[in-house]
């Protein structure tokens, strides 16, 4: 036997139904960082700082990430070409 419920409700009521914290108030300080860093009220030490905090892996995930965007920079940079051996 299958059916399907419908439930009619904004998130917040979701997550206070679910018991899920309310983050809004850590969302909020987060866009307010982000906005504070890209309109020059803030230094970039600060951001990498609160990103590496935030981040799933801390330290490790950061690396990971880094490397990534690496990898990515220089294969853009290099025309998305090859290198053939011979």
């Amino acid at each position: 036997m299958k059916f399907t419920v419908d439930v009619d409700c904004t998130p917040e009521e979701a997550r206070t139904f679910l018991g899920l914290p309310d983050m809004k108030p850590i969302h909020d300080l987060y866009l307010q960082a982000v906005a504070d860093t890209m309109s020059g009220q803030a230094n970039l030490e600060q951001m990498e700082r609160m990103f590496r905090s935030m981040s799933p892996l801390g330290d490790a995930g950061m690396k990971l990430f880094s490397s990534f965007m690496d990898l990515g920079i220089s294969a853009a940079g290099a025309g998305g070409t090859t290198k053939k051996d011979g």
